[in-house]
């Protein structure tokens, strides 16, 4: 274990051995660490987080720290767990749970850019990428592979699904279906993320059976759920299993073009 000798760890702090905190980092009792994880300076995790193996902590970050809900007091506390290979970068902030057994959850291999920040009890899946400022309001569930640009703001209790794009300084007031872009400042769908889609290996049939889906949802006329079921009998498969168990699913509404 490596440990600089102005680092604070707390009596009742877990960590592996391999792990290495810089330079005036704080580590509260409770909390976990695991192997390979690298605490830069001035960091602070406090004892609400359970982290897994070879993250990586950036100068400034504060992980677990107190939701920012004027509500909270500290009975409610819910943990935070945090699963393998995650970057945080300057000045992340990411809250622990407070309504949820679970608590605030996030995946594997996310990388969170500088002032990004995660809400209590959001769930964020794997390979998400947050660019500068961006940020969750409380209870968002994020899937997995999406890319969210700067100084977007996601309302509580959105949901987003897998291989989006989300287009810079905008506000997300409702669920974002899987492989779609969103932009504005009310985000509105302007298309399928056509660049993400190809970089995940994601061939011609498939992203055209994604594009007939969404133009029977949003251009055919149809009532959402004939639609729906349109869908499931022209263009059966994994991607349409998705988008409609996603939409069926929706409880704050869906984005539409």
């Amino acid at each position: 274990m490596s440990l600089h000798p102005s680092a604070i760890i707390e009596e009742g702090a877990e960590l592996h051995p391999s792990v290495q905190v810089g330079p005036y980092s704080i580590i509260d009792a409770g909390a976990v660490l695991g192997e390979g994880c690298i605490v830069e300076s001035c960091a602070r995790i406090y004892g609400a987080t359970r982290m897994g193996r070879y993250n990586r902590v950036c100068h400034g970050v504060t992980l677990g720290s107190e939701p920012q809900d004027l509500s909270y007091s500290p009975d409610q506390a819910r943990p935070l767990v945090i699963g393998d290979h995650n970057q945080f970068r300057e000045n992340v902030n990411i809250s622990h749970g407070v309504k949820r057994d679970t608590g605030t959850c996030i995946g594997n291999h996310n990388y969170f850019m500088s002032f990004s920040h995660v809400g209590h009890d959001c769930s964020v899946g794997d390979y998400n990428i947050f660019a500068n400022t961006a940020t969750l309001a409380g209870h968002v569930e994020l899937a997995h592979h999406i890319f969210v640009s700067g100084q977007v703001a996601i309302h509580q209790f959105c949901r987003v699904g897998a291989y989006c794009m989300l287009g810079g300084v905008s506000g997300v007031p409702k669920d974002i279906p899987p492989y779609l872009i969103a932009n504005g400042q009310r985000a509105r769908l302007i298309g399928l993320n056509l660049v993400g889609l190809r970089r995940n290996g994601f061939d011609q049939s498939q992203r055209s059976r994604i594009k007939a889906v969404y133009h029977l949802l949003f251009r055919s006329g149809l009532r959402l759920e004939q639609a729906l079921c349109a869908a499931e009998t022209k263009y059966p498969g994994p991607e349409t299993e998705a988008i409609v168990a996603f939409v069926r699913g929706s409880e704050r509404g869906v984005a539409t073009f």
